[in-house]
This record gives C-alpha cells, structure tokens and sequence, in this order.
C-alpha cells in the first residue's frame, strides 16, 4: 500500500465542509473551515492541514466547540475592539475579526482587535493574507495549549507553540507573509510524524524525564523546544500577553489544545492591521516593495541552492503544482476521512476527490 493518497483538492473541501456540515455547522462556516485546512495542505504545511479535521469534529461531537458561532462585541473603542467568540469555530471567529480588523483600519488607519475564548484556527496566514489582498499589512498572534516548559524549566509544560503572522502587499508579486510558531517545530508537524510512523529529528522535543528523543509519541507527552534557544521563549511569553492576557482569555498553562476534545480551549488572538494608504499611496509602497523582493531575489546563491524565495512564495509555489499535479496526502490522512465516511454515510461524496476519479 502506497504512503501517500493523490487527490483533487477543490473535491477534498466540498467532502471536508459536508463533514463540517454534517455536524451542525453552517454550510458557508463548514465550507470555511474545509478552505482553511485544503489550503494549509496546498502550502506544504500538512501538519495544520487536513490531519486535524477528526480533531475538530470531536470537540464539535464532544460539545467544547459549538457548532453555531455567535461572536459578541465586548469593547469598542473605534481602532481597537475586544470579541468574545463563545467557544465557537476558530476559523469563523477569526475570519470575522480579520475583516472587522480591515474596516477599522481603511477609517482609522489602524486597527486592533483582541479576541477571547475562540478555538484553533488553522494556520494564521490564511487569515494575515486577507489583509495584504486588502492592500494592508498585518500582525497577528495566537496563543494555544502548553507545549514547552519556560526557558530554564524542565518537564512541565505551560507556555505554547504560540504563533505568530505578519504579511505585507508584495506589489506586483504575491504577498510577503511570515507565519512561524515558536517552538523549533509546530506540534502538528510530531503528530504529523507520528501519524506517518516516522522519527523525528534529535533537538525537536524531550520526553517527559528531560532526555531528548526522536520518538513522536515520547515527545508530544513530553516537551517540546523553543526555536532559538531563550529567544523562541521569550517570544513565546510575550504572544500570550498579547493574545491570552490583553485579550480577557486562557492563558499560559489554562488553555488546551484541539485534540483534548473535552476541554474547552481558551484560546485568545490578537491581530493589528494597518492601511497602507494612511502611511503613502498604494502605487508608491507597491513599487517599493517590488524593489525590495528584487533585491532579495537577485543575491548571489549559496552552494547548491537553485533561487532565492522571498516570505510566503515558496507556499504559493506549492500551491500552483498541487493543483496542477493533484495534492498528496498522507495515507493515514486518508484513512481517518475514509472512517469519517463510514461514520457520517459521505461514502459517495468521499469517493470523488482521489484524483482521477469523478471530480478530476
């Protein structure tokens, strides 16, 4: 049996957001949050990909995630608003703060908007990108369940993977987008491995008597690693001010992750937008930011390197060829959304997305 599934991505969100669906959530909220995921495997970044659809169906199932979304405004103050997301869908509560966010900041220039006890989201470019297509920039923050020990501690874990996003217009390219977790390696990249039976490098994580481990299983019940040494944890700390303590939400060692399916979450956001418009015109900062990725791109290459890509153009690279070439999901990937089928009778509809098959 092959490792890996090809299949159509564009039939892949309509089987995901008939799940979504399936399960209570409003079709254009499950067709959301089909989007959010398909995309994240059309990046490249399979750990916030499909991988996690069981995960949000069973905290939908188990009742710590509402299927029905009602955000509440709970501070307006023009350019900086606060909304509670009522423990509903994390990409519906965020996409609807990244607008709000937007509209703010094309009449005030700015605009910030903290959100509290929301859910995972996916990944947090999905939502940065938004504003860069809008011709803003973006800062956004998100804080999630304990994941590494503070820098000097050992064995418990309180702080987050914790990631963070800042995306920017790309002028005549597409935008420049940072989106990266504080960790050595996002979780979902472990439970990835684990999910494909692989090892993981040595320096990724410990396992929980302090020795490093290249065991998946070892390091998600253990810690893992701040990227940069004390630089990933500080950084870590400070996106849970932001996003948990500013925001009125969990923070630190109170906020859980999407696969304790009980458990509410308490994840709490923070995202800032500015207007390019209200620092120079849109066609000046185009230019310059076309004059910037040239120079990035024009450097001589280190041996063995072909090109030089600029923040966010390899994902969209990855983007174009899986849609050309059909996307590759894990086999165990596959697996768990062939047993969603049988749970759900979406046998049919799951039986066109491989590619090649009826929606190709």
């Amino acid at each position: 049996m092959s490792d890996q599934v090809r299949v159509d991505a564009s039939r892949l969100k309509q089987y995901v957001a008939a799940l979504y669906a399936h399960h209570q959530v409003p079709a254009e909220e499950a067709a959301l949050v089909a989007d959010t995921l398909v995309q994240a495997d059309l990046w490249g970044h399979q750990s916030h990909g499909v991988l996690r659809t069981a995960w949000y169906l069973e905290r939908l199932r188990q009742g710590s995630m509402n299927p029905i979304t009602k955000i509440e405004t709970v501070r307006d103050r023009g350019a900086v608003a606060v909304l509670d997301g009522g423990d509903g869908v994390g990409q519906v509560i965020t996409r609807d703060a990244m607008r709000r966010a937007i509209a703010m900041a094309k009449q005030h220039g700015t605009g910030s908007v903290a959100i509290r006890n929301s859910n995972h989201f996916g990944t947090c470019m999905y939502y940065t990108r938004m504003a860069a297509e809008a011709g803003c920039l973006a800062f956004m923050t998100s804080n999630g369940g304990p994941a590494m020990a503070p820098w000097g501690g050992a064995r418990k874990k309180i702080i987050g993977t914790n990631p963070w996003s800042l995306a920017a217009p790309g002028g005549s390219h597409t935008p420049v987008i940072l989106d990266m977790a504080n960790t050595g390696v996002a979780r979902g990249k472990i439970y990835l491995a684990r999910q494909r039976g692989e090892q993981i490098p040595l320096g990724w994580a410990m396992d929980n008597e302090g020795a490093m481990t290249t065991d998946p299983q070892k390091a998600i019940d253990g810690l893992i690693l701040p990227m940069a040494h004390h630089k990933g944890y500080a950084i870590a700390a400070m996106v849970d001010v932001f996003s948990g303590v500013l925001s009125g939400s969990k923070f630190l060692s109170a906020v859980n992750g999407p696969y304790h399916y009980d458990k509410r979450s308490g994840a709490g956001h923070f995202i800032t937008v500015y207007d390019v418009e209200a620092f120079m015109p849109a066609a000046e900062f185009s230019s310059r930011m076309d004059a910037f990725i040239t120079e990035i791109k024009a450097q001589p290459l280190a041996q063995g390197v072909e090109e030089i890509f600029y923040p966010g153009e390899m994902e969209v690279r990855a983007e174009a060829r899986q849609n050309h070439d059909g996307l590759l999901l894990p086999q165990a990937s596959w697996d768990d959304l062939a047993r969603l089928a049988q749970e759900t009778g979406l046998q049919d509809l799951l039986a066109t997305v491989p590619w090649g098959g009826a929606g190709a």
